[in-house]
């Protein structure tokens, strides 16, 4: 088995420049901007060969996602459809404090809310070491949460660790129609990732960060729950024969270019170090390390020149003692 395989939407975003609002500006810069594309960038930026899997629209639009994906390096395995299916389109406003970044989503009717199981590469999946999805893609409908469903469970079934990250996306679908894709899911997980702000809102439940990844993985018999912070911080426990170890990692400050990448850039260094055979721990720290980095970056793509991560994780562990 080898490399990682994500599964999902690429919305395109659009966005001022810098701080700018929407309302103001005359110039909008146009970005390939997905939990599992982002994710699938940043793994293949730290050395995992990497693949994106998804039904994109044969449409200008659609082939300019494609293309800033394959860019990167990522294998693009692409299902295309015809110009009657639309490409998600997202817009965002970056803010720096007190004013809040903001989100406007139109991302119906898209070409992969209508995906079905048999028009993807089933195979390429289960020869993968890991498989991941977002919640955000299967609540587009429910012919899309039924085939991630579909695809976790033909990956975990040939032995593929499989991971989901419940991406809680205001103004996308409501905390219960989240809650309903992430339950369809939910018996394929090995690896689980949100934030204690999606566990409160979209799973009700309550408590410190050590005691979420306790229960989250009591009630949905996960192998690894990994819990990010608004901070930057997180805490991960790894459900070992006998014992349950958690690990907590404190961020590290920099001056944020953009805040966009931060959270792919955490999956997928937390995953590049999963497929790469390491333990929850080193894993936690690359994770946080490349959420750092990223934002030192414009856009939501993570790049790693030299030895940056090794220096920032370095960084993480020695602030997390």
């Amino acid at each position: 088995m080898d490399g990682l395989v994500t599964f999902g939407e690429t919305p395109v975003r659009l966005s001022p420049p810098g701080n700018g609002r929407i309302e103001m500006t005359e110039t909008l810069e146009l970005y390939a901007d997905g939990t599992e594309s982002n994710a699938a960038v940043a793994a293949a930026a730290h050395g995992t060969d990497a693949a994106w899997v998804s039904k994109v629209p044969d449409t200008a639009i659609g082939r300019n996602v494609t293309r800033q994906i394959a860019a990167t390096g990522v294998e693009t395995a692409v299902t295309w459809t015809d110009d009657s299916y639309r490409q998600g389109i997202s817009f965002r406003e970056a803010a720096a404090p007190p004013r809040e970044s903001r989100y406007w989503h139109d991302r119906r009717d898209t070409a992969l809310s209508s995906a079905q199981p048999g028009e993807f590469p089933i195979e390429r999946m289960q020869d993968a070491s890991l498989v991941y999805t977002a919640v955000s893609s299967a609540v587009l409908s429910s012919a899309a949460a039924d085939t991630a469903e579909a695809i976790l469970r033909a990956s975990a079934g040939s032995g593929t660790v499989t991971a989901v990250e419940l991406d809680y996306t205001p103004g996308l679908a409501s905390p219960e129609s989240f809650k309903q894709a992430f339950e369809t899911l939910a018996d394929e997980v090995d690896v689980f990732i949100t934030t204690d702000d999606a566990v409160g809102e979209v799973l009700n439940e309550t408590g410190s960060p050590r005691e979420l990844t306790n229960t989250l993985s009591a009630i949905y018999d996960l192998q690894m729950v990994v819990i990010r912070r608004a901070d930057g911080s997180a805490i991960a426990l790894h459900d070992t024969p006998g014992t349950n170890v958690v690990h907590e990692r404190t961020a590290i400050d920099a001056e944020i270019v953009d805040p966009m990448g931060d959270a792919s850039a955490f999956t997928g260094g937390l995953l590049h170090e999963l497929v790469q055979g390491s333990d929850a721990a080193r894993a936690l720290s690359v994770a946080v390390a490349s959420s750092v980095l990223v934002k030192t970056i414009p856009g939501p793509f993570l790049s790693v020149d030299g030895d940056e991560i090794e220096s920032l994780t370095e960084q993480v562990d020695e602030q997390s003692r």
